[in-house]
């Protein structure tokens, strides 16, 4: 699996690029047919109090899985996003048992 991160209005952070690869190693271990994952970090200029915005879409057999959230912290967004892409792949692997 390839995974290409990308910073928008904001740094770059080494620590959070290792965090989002880590989680997404784990659940590739899971699910071994993800092809590619496309993360995107973002902060959101005029929040006042969330703002800081994890986007992840999976490149799996089938159509693409997004999904995205807005927390406090980067660290929170990437565990409600992965949270919310393992639901969606949960459901996929169902649909390939059945056929």
């Amino acid at each position: 699996m390839t995974v290409s991160i990308q910073y928008v209005h904001m740094q770059t952070s080494e620590a959070l690029s290792a965090y989002v690869k880590e989680k997404l190693n784990n659940l590739h271990k899971k699910y071994e047919w993800i092809i590619n994952a496309e993360v995107h970090f973002e902060i959101e200029q005029k929040a006042k109090q969330k703002g800081k915005i994890c986007k992840i879409e999976l490149s799996v057999p089938g159509p693409r899985i997004f999904a995205s959230s807005n927390e406090e912290k980067y660290e929170e967004s990437v565990k409600k996003t992965i949270k919310d892409l393992e639901i969606q792949l949960k459901k996929r692997k169902q649909v390939f048992k059945t056929h």
